[in-house]
């Protein structure tokens, strides 16, 4: 196992430190007061040794091998803290262990899913011991499977949710120099911490590169305002990138009613139930589809502000990373619709789509 430690410091960052430094000196002209300069710089010094302090803890643990007791009695503080602390380090992409993908889980699902389906690879992750939220295992295979497979100066596009949120803590260090990464879809007006503005800005981040957003909401309110915003720049620019990318990685939303686009207020159960009996089994991209992976008909899915499908099969690389039992459907239906290249599942899924 190869075990690489990303120790992010924001505060130590040169930009960062002058914009604060900015922001407190026009704080001290407009106040005429120290209070608020001095408040600023207590926070960021905090920061930076809170983030020094989960430096230390990780290279003590992770490189040096010592116990969490040892490390704990060296720095002072409780045990409590460093299992906390290292728990946070792992969970928030501070530390990231990278396992060589070229050493499969369950190659023999792998192969015999890429032989039926005639997928260029496919990744199998193990299903977690508990519960059934994979997207933590997917999302870190997908990420790394992106890091290791994107071109220099390449242009990456991304659907949105918890999967790709979570492939952004792993992507590993790319130089600066000519990456691209274009959202490819529209934001929402609420959201909690997995949005896809939120989602493009944290893949941009990892990869030092330049982002593109759709400045228009997922869903128009009628399919007259959808076709205008569609029309209109900036949105149409960004749109037409999905035709030249590189490489994109997509997640499936589902219909089932363990759907995250339900617990997110995405949709709300009436839309679920409607799409359900439209045929649909949830959509990648936006793109509505029934399990033969045909477009479904439906009012909310001329409302969606999306690339053509037509466009996103123009990509070099298609990476649908999903997994979870009640995500089988609409995994099955991206792969006939022609919309997966590279599959990343979990063992479960990956057993029911070689049943299929």
């Amino acid at each position: 196992m190869k075990i690489l430690m990303v120790v992010n410091l924001p505060f130590m960052n040169d930009t960062f430190v002058n914009q604060r430094e900015q922001m407190c000196y026009t704080f001290h002209i407009r106040d005429n007061t120290m209070i608020i300069r001095e408040k600023i710089l207590e926070e960021s010094k905090s920061a930076q040794d809170e983030n020094a302090l989960i430096a230390r803890i990780c290279w003590h643990y992770f490189k040096e091998g010592q116990t969490q007791d040892v490390i704990a009695r060296h720095l002072n503080i409780t045990r409590k803290k460093v299992n906390r602390i290292l728990g946070e380090a792992r969970t928030s992409g501070f530390v990231q262990i990278i396992l060589p993908q070229a050493v499969a889980v369950r190659i023999d699902l792998e192969n015999a899913l890429t032989a039926k389906f005639g997928l260029g690879r496919v990744i199998v992750v193990p299903t977690p011991i508990e519960g059934d939220d994979v997207r933590a295992m997917v999302g870190s295979a997908a990420g790394q499977y992106i890091s290791e497979n994107l071109p220099p100066s390449g242009t990456l596009g991304i659907s949105w949710g918890g999967t790709i949120h979570t492939a952004a803590q792993n992507f590993l260090p790319r130089p600066e120099g000519g990456d691209r990464v274009v959202l490819l879809c529209g934001g929402l007006a609420e959201s909690t911490r997995i949005n896809p503005y939120d989602n493009a800005a944290s893949v941009a981040r990892a990869l030092n590169a330049k982002c593109f957003y759709v400045t228009a909401p997922m869903f128009a309110s009628s399919e007259t305002l959808r076709d205008a915003l569609v029309a209109s720049e900036p949105v149409r620019s960004v749109l037409s990138m999905a035709g030249q990318l590189d490489m994109a990685l997509l997640s499936a939303i589902d219909l089932s009613e363990q759907s995250k686009a339900l617990e997110y207020g995405v949709i709300d159960e009436p839309s679920r139930l409607s799409l359900i009996e439209a045929g649909a089994v949830g959509d990648i991209c936006g793109h509505y589809l029934d399990v033969q992976g045909k477009k479904v008909k439906h009012p909310l899915a001329q409302r969606v502000i999306n690339p053509t499908i037509e466009d996103l099969k123009k990509t070099g690389q298609l990476v649908l990373a999903a997994g979870g039992t009640h995500k089988y459907a609409i995994i099955l239906a991206a792969i006939r619709a022609g919309l997966c290249h590279v599959l990343i599942c979990d063992e479960n899924v990956a057993k029911a789509l070689l049943a299929a």
